[in-house]
């Protein structure tokens, strides 16, 4: 794609994201959009972002489970931006309107220590470089229509990223087998799924070191400090204004936040 191409779509992004009304799909406008021009629209949409004053604080990993493929037709990961102002406190109150088609994931969130470089990092790398696990809600947005849409729409609408939450207990990645950490997903006191770690390529931090290796062949790496959505390991649930959410991770605590 032009370099002019890629502008435009990042201007429409970015009024999407103020209007809430989401733009038609990509795919549908450039039939030969590619997952690398995709990914071109996304970092020119994070250095508008920044330039805007907007602070990167860590990214996602998205569509890392069968649950996940399943619900939304597409079969690899992808990875987006998460910036500071993003991340909200449990317990918080979640403005419905300042998104277009939010939805709620069970995830893990890991706090790097380290960085992590690749090619060839592994897991034992990311339990390594990791300080600790803390369950987390990841809030999907949409600033591109959903239907039709292809893993190239949702990589450049920033992985459908909106917003997310931390709370629960942290925990060491060698005090626990993060495999077996479950969670019980709750809409208004009505249990609406349920999970576990392994459900994320059968080990939540493989989702770390492969965006590791996939980042680096743009010269990018993950840096100490970051904090990385690991990947949904349920079906990504609706919410709708006035809807309370509560994610119950046993041992790990719980997470809730209210939509107004």
């Amino acid at each position: 794609m032009e370099t002019s191409e890629i502008t435009a779509i990042v201007d429409e992004l970015v009024a999407a994201g103020t209007s809430r009304v989401p733009v038609k799909r990509l795919t549908a406008r450039y039939p030969g959009m590619s997952v690398e021009d995709a990914y071109r629209v996304q970092n020119a949409w994070r250095e508008r972002c920044e330039a805007a004053g907007r602070q990167l604080a860590g990214r996602k990993i998205g569509l890392t489970s069968r649950a996940m493929q399943a619900a939304t037709g597409i079969t690899e990961p992808d990875y987006g931006i998460i910036f500071e102002d993003m991340i909200l406190e449990n317990g918080a109150t979640i403005e419905w309107e300042k998104f277009t088609h939010p939805r709620v994931e069970v995830e893990l969130a890991f706090k790097l220590g380290k960085d992590i470089s690749g090619p060839g990092a592994t897991i034992f790398d990311v339990l390594d470089a990791t300080d600790y696990v803390i369950p987390a809600l990841e809030i999907l947005d949409s600033r591109i229509e959903m239907e039709g849409r292809t893993i190239v729409d949702t990589i450049s609408d920033n992985a459908a990223l909106g917003a997310m939450v931390l709370g629960g207990s942290p925990v060491r990645p060698m005090d626990v087998d993060l495999r077996w950490i479950s969670a019980i997903l709750y809409k208004n006191q009505t249990v609406e799924e349920t999970g576990v770690g392994a459900g994320v390529l059968n080990h939540p931090a493989a989702g770390v070191y492969w965006l590791a290796n996939k980042i680096a062949a743009h010269g990018d790496g993950l840096k100490a400090g970051e904090v990385i959505l690991a990947g949904s390991f349920t079906r990504p649930m609706w919410v709708h204004a006035g809807d309370t959410v509560l994610a119950d991770y046993g041992p790990l605590g719980t997470i809730t936040c209210q939509f107004a």
